[in-house]
């Protein structure tokens, strides 16, 4: 079985950011982006799970391991996965990593914290 966080042969390990308006929001999405770039997981469509596009949600349901980043305490995406049907993920709320929502740019060390933290989690 890979472990490569693709869908090259084991099931995939998906990452959804809120990717909201406010400057944790883009720290969520950057660090998604982040992740996915490093393989760690694959950063899926958020937007399809809310509209409930047949194809993203079927992945989904397959996929090995999803984690949920939200930027502000609104948690959307937990929110959204939720709304769906989805009950096992894993959720990081950037709050919890000490970034508040209208304090905290996305900064490479804003985002290299939540990266951090994830990759820490997969790995525990």
């Amino acid at each position: 079985m890979s472990d490569c966080g693709c869908a090259c042969g084991a099931a995939p390990k998906f990452v959804f950011a809120c990717s909201g308006a406010a400057d944790v929001g883009e720290v969520a999405d950057q660090a998604a982006r982040a992740l996915s770039r490093q393989g760690a997981l694959k950063m899926f469509c958020l937007a399809g799970i809310g509209g409930r596009v047949s194809g993203i949600v079927k992945s989904t349901e397959a996929a090995q391991r999803v984690v949920a980043i939200d930027g502000c305490p609104l948690n959307c995406a937990q929110k959204t996965l939720e709304e769906a049907g989805f009950t096992e993920f894993e959720h990081f709320q950037l709050d919890g990593l000490g970034l508040k929502k209208g304090e905290s740019p996305a900064t490479p060390e804003n985002i290299e914290t939540v990266v951090r933290a994830v990759s820490q989690r997969l790995q525990g």
